[in-house]
């Protein structure tokens, strides 16, 4: 019968299991804190783009001075008369959109929110709930809000959803909640509001009806947009900008990944989470080297070459990466649902995360094992004895 040989990797590592324990919890926060810094920074875009994936458009067109979604700016509506003009397009529609303040359902502070208005006859998004309630908007001061806003609001959102409106104030103008639909918060806003353009207009009494935050372009059958696009930029003065649907989504995420801070920040945290494993690998592993630094250098005196010294090491870093990877991904999944429960951030930790950061893992100890072994390759026998 034969037997299995226990790794010598292995040995090693269990020797001084209070070392091992503690190369595991390092390793461990390590992908903890890139996970949630993965998570965050997919958050951010993804909650800013809700919008933007539910426009029920083929172009969209905006201010050369817009930012994001919470800083468009305007553009004079003939520019979208303008871009009627061209045989492809089969309609347009403008839409608004600021950022309000607004007195909270339930803690009755002033709270900035973001409010959209449009056309009821023509549809600008994809919510079924919105759209069954088109006739519902077209009343005076009448909105409807986001069941899924990050807030107190479930005593106003209950009342609503009973068919009980609710009363509060929008720039210090009196309006009623009169019905819900589910989009959720962004780091732009934590909560929403959608009404008609007319409703719109009347609470934000300084934009004239003129001036459009963005325009949605509707293209006949079979019309190429990307055509149209470069047709419409060429065709349209400089001060506005046309974009596909998906391009306006990335010029939103573009936003936040270059000039918001936001961004920069998890980027940063994964930097990080990453070094740190770096270094509390290498030291776990340095340490385990020079500690036995005497038998390496007997067994290189009997012959064995730097490569199995370097398969031990390697070995040894991979064990400790996916030891430490399995609780920090089970940490990070509870702590995904937490946060997302808190905060109605789109947090998911996907498949995809997953395999990232299980590679960022194993890279980050081979790297460290890599360093340690430095000094291992240095070590003469004969300087030892």
């Amino acid at each position: 019968m034969f037997k299995r040989k226990i790794p010598l990797a292995w040995l090693q590592l269990m020797k001084q299991r209070g070392r091992f324990i503690v190369a595991l919890c390092g390793i461990t926060f390590a992908v903890f804190l890139m996970l949630m810094q993965l998570g965050f920074q997919s958050a951010l875009y993804d909650s800013n783009t809700r919008f933007h994936e539910l426009l029920q458009t083929d172009l969209v067109v905006i201010s050369r001075q817009a930012q994001n979604l919470g800083l468009l700016g305007s553009f004079p509506r003939r520019r979208l008369f303008q871009a009627a003009n061209l045989s492809d397009v089969e309609s347009v529609n403008p839409l608004y959109i600021r950022l309000g303040v607004w007195k909270s359902l339930q803690t009755k502070l002033d709270e900035s929110i973001l409010v959209i208005g449009f056309n009821p006859e023509k549809p600008a998004f994809n919510l079924p709930e919105v759209n069954q309630n088109l006739d519902l908007i077209k009343y005076p001061d009448t909105f409807l809000f986001d069941r899924n806003a990050n807030g107190k609001y479930q005593e106003a959102i209950a009342q609503v959803a009973q068919g009980k409106p609710v009363t509060t104030e929008l720039q210090a103008r009196k309006i009623t909640i009169a019905g819900l639909y589910e989009v959720g918060a962004s780091f732009v806003a934590n909560a929403s509001l959608i009404t008609s353009d007319q409703n719109f207009l009347r609470v934000f009494s300084t934009q004239q009806a003129g001036e459009v935050n963005i325009g949605l372009i509707q293209l006949k059958a079979g019309s190429d947009a990307n055509v149209v696009v470069k047709a419409l930029q060429a065709y349209l003065p400089d001060d506005v900008k046309v974009f596909t649907r998906q391009e306006f989504i990335d010029f939103e995420k573009k936003y936040w990944q270059e000039s918001g801070a936001i961004g920069f920040i998890f980027s940063l945290g994964v930097t990080i989470g990453f070094l740190v494993g770096v270094i509390i690998v290498y030291q776990i592993i340095y340490s385990d080297v020079m500690d036995r630094i005497a038998e390496y250098a007997t067994l290189k005196a009997m012959g064995f070459r730097n490569i199995y010294f370097l398969s031990v090491v390697f070995q040894e870093a991979l064990i400790l990466a996916i030891l430490g990877y399995i609780p920090g991904c089970i940490i990070s999944f509870c702590m995904y649902t937490l946060t997302r429960t808190a905060t109605k951030l789109p947090l998911f930790l996907t498949f995809e995360r997953i395999v990232q950061v299980l590679i960022l893992t194993i890279v980050m100890c081979i790297i460290s094992g890599a360093i340690a072994m430095r000094k291992l390759n240095l070590a003469d026998p004969a300087d030892i004895f």
